[in-house]
């Protein structure tokens, strides 16, 4: 289990201290499933990428369950070539931008991949779950779609709503993926934080040479990591999560917590941020 620090703490940090808080850089590794427990809202995050042969997602000791999703729930991300994850024998294709949300009580998830030379690369976000919805897939076409931004102020964006009160239903966990158009290269300005929810930013889609810049901190003591392809940042709620590339991108933002309200945020302003 990994416990983030405190605001007070983090104002304190090195870069060094920044990055192995705040960022996890290492969950994509060749026919392995790599889990990470934080303390946040007890969410799990993996990284999934089956090549030669399919993968069982196992529950880890820390979690004292018989099976992974025994008290959870979980939201699963294809980033990568097309694969397959099979839910209790119930097989649902993913191609790179769907998803699937697997509910409470799915006892056998496996992860395959079409070709071990292009695999799948699927990202896991889990919550604890105090309620059961049904596992379905959602694709891309599926999504509630959020046109934002503008060119001239660099965040032409389109937000899609997998996971949500209007689309897949959850216990806790709200879910989707925000694509930038070329040309544009900041996310979710103004900044905001939640007080009532964590949230988790997987960036992907970013070629090896280009990096984003990712904001966190408090309002008035903001910090940056570069964040690469695969990495995933982390906002508890006193913190602002925002970042600006080096070129045009994808990310995965995912919440849990007291609700599901997508709009319940607290602004930033400019003129706030320090």
């Amino acid at each position: 289990m990994q416990y983030l620090p405190t605001a007070e703490a983090a104002r304190r940090m090195d870069t060094a201290t920044l990055r192995e808080n705040f960022l996890v850089t290492d969950l994509w590794r060749a026919g392995e499933v790599s889990l990470r427990l934080l303390d946040i809202d007890r969410v799990v995050l993996g990284g999934a990428m089956p090549t030669m042969a399919p993968l069982t997602l196992e529950a880890p000791q820390a979690l004292r369950a018989e099976f992974f999703c025994e008290r959870r729930e979980l939201g699963i991300l294809n980033i990568g070539g097309s694969g397959t994850v099979t839910v209790d024998g119930n097989a649902f294709p993913l191609r790179a931008h769907d998803a699937l949300y697997v509910g409470r009580g799915s006892r056998d998830v496996r992860f395959a991949s079409d070709s071990g030379e292009t695999p799948a690369r699927f990202y896991l976000v889990s919550y604890p779950a105090h309620a059961t919805f049904p596992t379905v897939a959602i694709t891309p076409s599926d999504a509630d779609v959020l046109d934002l931004g503008a060119p001239e102020s660099a965040n032409k964006r389109q937000v899609r709503r997998y996971i949500h009160l209007g689309g897949a239903r959850s216990a806790q966990l709200v879910m989707g993926v925000t694509v930038l158009e070329s040309g544009s290269v900041w996310n979710t300005m103004p900044a905001h934080t939640h007080d009532r929810r964590s949230e988790v930013y997987l960036y992907f889609d970013l070629p090896a040479d280009a990096i984003v810049m990712h904001l966190l901190g408090e309002p008035s003591e903001t910090r940056t990591v570069v964040a690469r392809d695969g990495d995933v940042a982390l906002s508890p709620g006193w913190s602002v999560h925002a970042g600006c590339g080096t070129r045009a991108y994808a990310f995965c933002w995912a919440m849990g917590g007291e609700n599901q309200d997508y709009t319940d945020m607290t602004p930033v302003t400019m003129e706030a941020l320090r």
